[in-house]
Protein backbone atom coordinates (compact mmCIF):
# COMPACT_ATOMS: atom_id res chain seq x y z
CA UNK A 1 0.00 0.00 0.00
CA UNK A 2 1.51 3.36 -0.94
CA UNK A 3 0.67 6.62 0.12
CA UNK A 4 0.96 9.73 -1.17
CA UNK A 5 2.01 13.08 -0.22
CA UNK A 6 -0.64 14.43 1.85
CA UNK A 7 -1.79 10.90 2.96
CA UNK A 8 1.76 10.56 4.48
CA UNK A 9 1.49 14.25 5.72
CA UNK A 10 -2.23 13.39 7.68
CA UNK A 11 -0.94 9.79 8.81
CA UNK A 12 2.44 11.33 10.29
CA UNK A 13 0.33 13.88 12.49
CA UNK A 14 -1.64 11.21 13.69
CA UNK A 15 1.14 9.22 14.53
CA UNK A 16 2.95 12.18 16.32
CA UNK A 17 -0.93 12.79 18.26
CA UNK A 18 -0.72 9.41 19.14
CA UNK A 19 3.49 9.69 20.79
CA UNK A 20 2.15 12.85 22.65
CA UNK A 21 -0.84 10.99 24.01
CA UNK A 22 1.23 7.93 24.91
CA UNK A 23 4.05 10.23 26.47
CA UNK A 24 1.68 12.35 28.38
CA UNK A 25 0.19 9.13 29.93
CA UNK A 26 3.27 7.32 30.50
CA UNK A 27 5.79 8.64 33.10
CA UNK A 28 8.82 6.20 32.09
CA UNK A 29 8.74 8.36 28.82
CA UNK A 30 8.44 11.67 30.72
CA UNK A 31 11.06 10.95 33.20
CA UNK A 32 13.90 9.85 30.79
CA UNK A 33 12.40 12.99 27.91
CA UNK A 34 12.05 10.17 25.07
CA UNK A 35 10.79 12.30 22.11
CA UNK A 36 6.99 12.04 21.24
CA UNK A 37 7.70 11.33 17.82
CA UNK A 38 10.18 8.39 18.79
CA UNK A 39 7.33 6.77 20.54
CA UNK A 40 4.41 7.21 18.61
CA UNK A 41 6.47 5.91 15.85
CA UNK A 42 7.80 3.23 17.53
CA UNK A 43 4.28 2.28 18.14
CA UNK A 44 3.20 1.76 14.54
CA UNK A 45 6.97 0.51 13.27
CA UNK A 46 5.92 -2.36 16.12
CA UNK A 47 2.23 -2.41 14.60
CA UNK A 48 3.49 -2.38 10.61
CA UNK A 49 6.43 -5.26 11.76
CA UNK A 50 3.07 -7.65 12.96
CA UNK A 51 1.10 -6.96 10.20
CA UNK A 52 4.32 -7.65 7.65
CA UNK A 53 4.11 -11.14 9.83
CA UNK A 54 0.90 -11.86 9.86
CA UNK A 55 -0.71 -10.54 6.30
CA UNK A 56 1.84 -9.52 4.60
CA UNK A 57 1.41 -6.10 4.17
CA UNK A 58 4.10 -3.24 3.92
CA UNK A 59 3.03 0.37 3.63
CA UNK A 60 5.40 2.66 1.64
CA UNK A 61 4.91 6.52 2.35
CA UNK A 62 6.48 9.22 0.39
CA UNK A 63 9.68 10.14 0.94
CA UNK A 64 9.85 14.06 0.32
CA UNK A 65 8.42 14.88 2.89
CA UNK A 66 10.67 13.45 5.35
CA UNK A 67 13.60 14.99 3.52
CA UNK A 68 11.90 18.64 3.38
CA UNK A 69 11.48 18.36 7.03
CA UNK A 70 15.04 17.42 7.99
CA UNK A 71 16.30 20.80 6.11
CA UNK A 72 13.55 22.21 7.91
CA UNK A 73 15.31 21.10 11.24
CA UNK A 74 19.06 21.46 10.25
CA UNK A 75 18.40 25.42 8.62
CA UNK A 76 16.88 25.84 11.93
CA UNK A 77 19.96 25.21 13.97
CA UNK A 78 21.99 27.50 11.88
CA UNK A 79 19.65 30.41 12.58
CA UNK A 80 20.28 29.92 15.79
CA UNK A 81 23.22 30.49 15.94
CA UNK A 82 24.22 34.09 17.16
CA UNK A 83 27.87 34.48 17.36
CA UNK A 84 27.78 37.65 19.62
CA UNK A 85 26.24 35.25 22.58
CA UNK A 86 28.86 32.69 21.96
CA UNK A 87 31.20 35.16 22.75
CA UNK A 88 29.83 35.39 26.28
CA UNK A 89 30.96 31.75 26.94
CA UNK A 90 35.08 32.70 26.35
CA UNK A 91 37.88 30.74 27.15
CA UNK A 92 35.94 27.30 28.68
CA UNK A 93 33.43 27.73 25.81
CA UNK A 94 36.09 26.83 23.52
CA UNK A 95 38.12 24.13 25.56
CA UNK A 96 34.55 22.15 26.08
CA UNK A 97 34.32 22.52 22.00
CA UNK A 98 37.48 20.93 21.49
CA UNK A 99 36.55 18.60 24.57
CA UNK A 100 33.62 17.51 22.35
CA UNK A 101 35.32 17.54 19.29
CA UNK A 102 38.01 15.01 20.90
CA UNK A 103 34.83 12.59 22.20
CA UNK A 104 33.85 12.82 18.79
CA UNK A 105 36.37 11.20 16.91
CA UNK A 106 36.86 8.72 20.05
CA UNK A 107 33.72 7.76 19.67
CA UNK A 108 33.78 7.11 16.11
CA UNK A 109 37.13 5.10 16.22
CA UNK A 110 35.85 3.03 19.55
CA UNK A 111 32.62 2.00 17.74
CA UNK A 112 34.64 0.89 14.62
CA UNK A 113 37.41 -0.96 16.43
CA UNK A 114 34.76 -2.99 18.32
CA UNK A 115 32.79 -3.69 15.27
CA UNK A 116 35.61 -5.22 13.36
CA UNK A 117 36.33 -7.37 16.27
CA UNK A 118 33.12 -8.57 16.84
CA UNK A 119 32.79 -9.50 12.91
CA UNK A 120 30.77 -6.52 11.75
CA UNK A 121 31.68 -4.24 9.41
CA UNK A 122 33.33 -1.17 10.51
CA UNK A 123 30.37 1.10 9.19
CA UNK A 124 28.17 -0.37 11.86
CA UNK A 125 30.38 0.98 14.31
CA UNK A 126 29.55 4.33 12.76
CA UNK A 127 26.20 4.30 13.39
CA UNK A 128 26.25 3.11 16.94
CA UNK A 129 28.72 5.90 17.18
CA UNK A 130 28.32 9.74 16.59
CA UNK A 131 25.96 8.75 14.08
CA UNK A 132 23.83 8.07 16.57
CA UNK A 133 25.03 8.87 19.88
CA UNK A 134 26.24 12.37 19.70
CA UNK A 135 24.04 12.94 16.81
CA UNK A 136 20.62 11.74 18.11
CA UNK A 137 17.43 10.77 16.02
CA UNK A 138 18.00 13.79 13.40
CA UNK A 139 21.53 12.97 12.55
CA UNK A 140 21.14 9.42 12.65
CA UNK A 141 18.17 9.80 10.49
CA UNK A 142 19.90 11.77 8.30
CA UNK A 143 23.09 10.37 7.67
CA UNK A 144 21.55 6.36 7.73
CA UNK A 145 20.42 7.48 4.10
CA UNK A 146 23.88 8.30 2.73
CA UNK A 147 25.59 5.29 4.48
CA UNK A 148 22.48 2.97 2.76
CA UNK A 149 23.70 4.58 -0.36
CA UNK A 150 27.57 4.25 0.40
CA UNK A 151 28.35 0.91 1.98
CA UNK A 152 25.13 -0.92 0.91
CA UNK A 153 23.91 -1.83 4.38
CA UNK A 154 20.50 -3.13 4.89
CA UNK A 155 18.39 -1.52 7.89
CA UNK A 156 20.50 1.16 8.66
CA UNK A 157 17.87 3.57 9.05
CA UNK A 158 16.05 1.02 11.36
CA UNK A 159 19.58 0.20 13.52
CA UNK A 160 19.60 4.32 13.00
CA UNK A 161 16.71 4.81 15.49
CA UNK A 162 17.49 2.01 17.85
CA UNK A 163 20.86 3.08 18.73
CA UNK A 164 19.69 6.62 19.26
CA UNK A 165 16.77 5.79 21.02
CA UNK A 166 19.10 3.64 23.38
CA UNK A 167 21.64 6.85 23.43
CA UNK A 168 18.58 9.26 24.81
CA UNK A 169 17.72 7.01 27.25
CA UNK A 170 20.99 5.53 28.85
CA UNK A 171 22.27 9.69 28.60
CA UNK A 172 19.87 10.43 30.98
CA UNK A 173 20.18 8.01 33.20
CA UNK A 174 24.27 8.05 33.74
CA UNK A 175 24.47 11.94 34.07
CA UNK A 176 23.20 11.91 37.39
CA UNK A 177 25.49 8.61 38.60
CA UNK A 178 28.34 10.50 37.74
CA UNK A 179 27.94 13.65 39.07
CA UNK A 180 27.27 11.83 42.37
CA UNK A 181 30.84 9.80 42.17
CA UNK A 182 32.09 12.89 41.15
CA UNK A 183 30.71 14.77 43.88
CA UNK A 184 31.85 11.90 46.65
CA UNK A 185 35.03 11.48 45.37
CA UNK A 186 36.50 14.78 45.18
CA UNK A 187 34.91 15.99 48.03
CA UNK A 188 33.86 19.30 46.39
CA UNK A 189 31.37 21.35 47.60
CA UNK A 190 28.61 23.94 45.48
CA UNK A 191 28.58 27.55 45.44
CA UNK A 192 27.23 28.99 48.74
CA UNK A 193 23.86 30.37 49.13
CA UNK A 194 24.75 33.90 49.00
CA UNK A 195 26.69 33.49 46.05
CA UNK A 196 23.88 32.69 43.99
CA UNK A 197 22.70 35.91 43.29
CA UNK A 198 25.82 37.37 42.21
CA UNK A 199 25.72 36.34 38.77
CA UNK A 200 22.91 36.35 36.29
CA UNK A 201 20.45 33.61 35.96
CA UNK A 202 20.19 31.86 32.42
CA UNK A 203 17.33 30.89 30.31
CA UNK A 204 17.35 27.41 30.92
CA UNK A 205 17.88 27.52 35.02
CA UNK A 206 14.69 29.77 34.71
CA UNK A 207 13.15 29.90 31.63
CA UNK A 208 10.97 33.12 31.05
CA UNK A 209 8.30 33.84 28.61
CA UNK A 210 9.21 33.89 24.59
CA UNK A 211 8.36 37.12 22.34
CA UNK A 212 5.38 36.28 21.06
CA UNK A 213 4.29 34.91 17.68
CA UNK A 214 2.24 36.30 14.49
CA UNK A 215 1.71 35.83 11.36
CA UNK A 216 4.41 38.56 10.48
CA UNK A 217 7.22 36.97 11.86
CA UNK A 218 6.46 33.79 11.19
CA UNK A 219 6.35 34.38 7.39
CA UNK A 220 9.97 35.96 7.77
CA UNK A 221 11.06 33.12 9.57
CA UNK A 222 10.08 31.00 6.90
CA UNK A 223 11.69 32.94 4.01
CA UNK A 224 14.88 32.84 6.27
CA UNK A 225 14.08 28.69 6.09
CA UNK A 226 13.46 28.86 3.00
CA UNK A 227 16.64 30.58 1.40
CA UNK A 228 18.38 28.36 3.74
CA UNK A 229 16.66 25.00 1.68
CA UNK A 230 17.30 26.65 -1.69
CA UNK A 231 20.85 27.84 -1.32
CA UNK A 232 21.66 24.38 0.94
CA UNK A 233 20.34 22.22 -1.74
CA UNK A 234 22.23 24.37 -4.73
CA UNK A 235 25.56 24.61 -3.27
CA UNK A 236 24.80 20.70 -2.52
CA UNK A 237 24.24 19.73 -6.48
CA UNK A 238 27.05 21.99 -7.40
CA UNK A 239 29.89 20.30 -4.84
CA UNK A 240 28.38 16.91 -5.75
CA UNK A 241 31.27 14.50 -6.60
CA UNK A 242 34.05 17.34 -5.44
CA UNK A 243 36.29 16.54 -2.23
CA UNK A 244 33.60 19.25 -0.64
CA UNK A 245 30.79 17.52 -0.67
CA UNK A 246 29.05 17.20 1.69
CA UNK A 247 25.51 15.73 2.94
CA UNK A 248 22.73 18.93 1.70
CA UNK A 249 21.17 19.30 5.69
CA UNK A 250 25.04 20.39 6.42
CA UNK A 251 25.52 23.04 3.57
CA UNK A 252 21.39 24.13 4.87
CA UNK A 253 23.01 24.37 8.29
CA UNK A 254 25.56 26.45 7.08
CA UNK A 255 23.45 29.05 5.22
CA UNK A 256 21.48 29.60 8.30
CA UNK A 257 24.47 30.27 10.00
CA UNK A 258 25.57 32.94 7.74
CA UNK A 259 22.11 34.26 7.51
CA UNK A 260 21.53 34.63 10.76
CA UNK A 261 24.81 36.75 11.73
CA UNK A 262 25.09 38.53 8.52
CA UNK A 263 21.24 40.19 9.44
CA UNK A 264 22.49 40.47 13.18
CA UNK A 265 25.90 42.86 12.05
CA UNK A 266 23.99 44.89 9.05
CA UNK A 267 20.70 45.76 10.02
CA UNK A 268 18.16 46.38 13.26
CA UNK A 269 16.23 43.45 12.68
CA UNK A 270 15.93 41.04 15.52
CA UNK A 271 15.63 37.42 14.70
CA UNK A 272 12.66 36.09 16.65
CA UNK A 273 13.81 32.65 18.08
CA UNK A 274 10.79 31.73 19.44
CA UNK A 275 9.02 31.60 15.67
CA UNK A 276 12.99 29.43 14.60
CA UNK A 277 12.61 27.06 17.25
CA UNK A 278 8.85 26.04 16.86
CA UNK A 279 9.30 25.68 13.00
CA UNK A 280 12.40 23.90 13.70
CA UNK A 281 11.40 21.72 16.29
CA UNK A 282 7.37 20.91 14.00
CA UNK A 283 10.42 20.27 10.78
CA UNK A 284 12.23 17.86 13.48
CA UNK A 285 8.87 16.14 14.85
CA UNK A 286 7.30 15.49 11.63
CA UNK A 287 10.79 13.79 9.88
CA UNK A 288 11.07 11.95 12.93
CA UNK A 289 7.89 10.91 12.95
CA UNK A 290 7.62 9.64 8.97
CA UNK A 291 11.21 8.17 9.49
CA UNK A 292 10.56 6.41 12.39
CA UNK A 293 6.94 5.30 11.21
CA UNK A 294 8.70 4.30 7.12
CA UNK A 295 10.82 1.59 9.61
CA UNK A 296 10.81 -2.15 8.57
CA UNK A 297 12.36 -3.99 11.33
CA UNK A 298 12.62 -7.49 10.03
CA UNK A 299 15.75 -6.08 8.64
CA UNK A 300 17.34 -5.46 11.79
CA UNK A 301 17.05 -9.58 12.71
CA UNK A 302 20.61 -10.92 13.46
CA UNK A 303 22.57 -7.73 14.11
CA UNK A 304 21.06 -6.47 17.50
CA UNK A 305 22.77 -8.51 19.68
CA UNK A 306 26.27 -7.63 18.41
CA UNK A 307 25.19 -3.81 18.13
CA UNK A 308 24.33 -4.17 21.61
CA UNK A 309 27.24 -4.50 22.64
CA UNK A 310 29.02 -2.06 21.05
CA UNK A 311 26.30 0.77 22.16
CA UNK A 312 27.07 -0.53 25.99
CA UNK A 313 30.73 -0.47 25.39
CA UNK A 314 30.00 2.99 24.39
CA UNK A 315 27.88 4.03 27.22
CA UNK A 316 30.97 2.86 29.56
CA UNK A 317 33.20 4.78 27.31
CA UNK A 318 31.14 7.93 28.02
CA UNK A 319 30.89 7.33 31.22
CA UNK A 320 35.09 7.14 31.96
CA UNK A 321 35.46 9.91 29.49
CA UNK A 322 33.06 12.01 31.59
CA UNK A 323 34.80 11.73 35.11
CA UNK A 324 38.40 11.21 34.17
CA UNK A 325 38.77 13.89 31.30
CA UNK A 326 35.75 16.24 31.17
CA UNK A 327 36.16 16.61 34.65
CA UNK A 328 39.52 17.66 34.97
CA UNK A 329 40.00 19.87 31.82
CA UNK A 330 36.82 21.59 32.71
CA UNK A 331 38.64 22.62 35.74
CA UNK A 332 37.88 20.11 38.30
CA UNK A 333 35.21 22.42 40.18
CA UNK A 334 31.52 21.96 41.13
CA UNK A 335 30.58 23.36 37.69
CA UNK A 336 33.14 20.90 35.91
CA UNK A 337 30.83 18.43 37.78
CA UNK A 338 28.07 19.68 36.24
CA UNK A 339 29.21 20.05 32.96
CA UNK A 340 30.25 16.55 33.07
CA UNK A 341 26.74 15.23 33.52
CA UNK A 342 25.61 17.66 31.02
CA UNK A 343 28.09 15.77 28.37
CA UNK A 344 26.86 12.39 29.28
CA UNK A 345 23.33 13.97 28.00
CA UNK A 346 24.01 14.75 24.89
CA UNK A 347 27.42 12.80 24.03
CA UNK A 348 25.15 9.70 24.41
CA UNK A 349 21.47 11.25 23.71
CA UNK A 350 20.66 15.30 23.02
CA UNK A 351 21.03 18.78 24.08
CA UNK A 352 17.14 18.61 26.35
CA UNK A 353 18.63 15.37 28.20
CA UNK A 354 22.04 17.57 28.68
CA UNK A 355 20.13 20.34 30.24
CA UNK A 356 17.68 17.94 32.07
CA UNK A 357 20.69 16.03 33.50
CA UNK A 358 21.78 19.39 34.80
CA UNK A 359 18.87 20.73 36.54
CA UNK A 360 18.45 17.68 38.22
CA UNK A 361 22.12 18.39 39.97
CA UNK A 362 21.48 22.27 40.35
CA UNK A 363 17.81 22.24 42.15
CA UNK A 364 19.52 19.66 44.65
CA UNK A 365 23.29 20.97 44.77
CA UNK A 366 23.05 24.70 43.48
CA UNK A 367 23.48 26.71 40.67
CA UNK A 368 25.97 27.00 37.80
CA UNK A 369 25.89 29.81 35.68
CA UNK A 370 28.92 28.58 33.88
CA UNK A 371 27.52 24.77 33.09
CA UNK A 372 23.94 26.38 31.75
CA UNK A 373 25.83 28.89 29.68
CA UNK A 374 28.28 26.35 27.53
CA UNK A 375 26.61 23.31 27.42
CA UNK A 376 23.23 24.40 25.57
CA UNK A 377 25.37 26.37 22.92
CA UNK A 378 27.27 23.44 22.20
CA UNK A 379 24.98 21.10 22.61
CA UNK A 380 22.32 22.83 19.71
CA UNK A 381 25.04 24.12 17.85
CA UNK A 382 28.41 23.29 17.56
CA UNK A 383 28.42 19.50 18.19
CA UNK A 384 26.36 19.31 14.82
CA UNK A 385 28.88 21.13 12.95
CA UNK A 386 31.54 19.17 14.40
CA UNK A 387 30.13 15.69 14.13
CA UNK A 388 28.76 15.73 10.41
CA UNK A 389 32.36 17.65 9.84
CA UNK A 390 34.01 14.23 11.83
CA UNK A 391 31.60 11.51 10.49
CA UNK A 392 32.31 13.03 6.81
CA UNK A 393 35.94 12.44 7.28
CA UNK A 394 35.47 8.89 8.47
CA UNK A 395 32.93 8.23 5.57
CA UNK A 396 35.30 8.97 3.21
CA UNK A 397 38.01 7.15 4.99
CA UNK A 398 35.87 3.82 5.35
CA UNK A 399 34.84 4.45 1.40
Amino acid sequence: MTFGLFETLAFACLVLLLGFFIVKKVSFFRNYNIPEPVVGGFVIAIILYVLYYTAGITLTFEGSLQSTMMLVFFSSIGLSADFEKLKKGGRPLLIFIMLTGAFIMLQNLFGMSVASLIGLDPSYGLIAGSVTLTGGHGTGAAWAENLTEIFQIGGAMELAMACATYGLVMGGIIGGPVAMILLKRKNIFPPKKEEEHSQPVEMFENPSSNRRINVRNMIETLTMLAICLAAGTLLYDYLKGSWLELPNFVWCLFIGVIIRNIITRVSDYIVNDHAVDVLGNTGLYLFLTVALMSLQLWQLQGLASQVLIILVLQTILMILFAIFITFRVMGGDYDAIVLSAGHCGFGLGATPTAVANMQAITDKYGPSHKAFLIVPMVGAFFVDILNNVVIKFFVSYLA
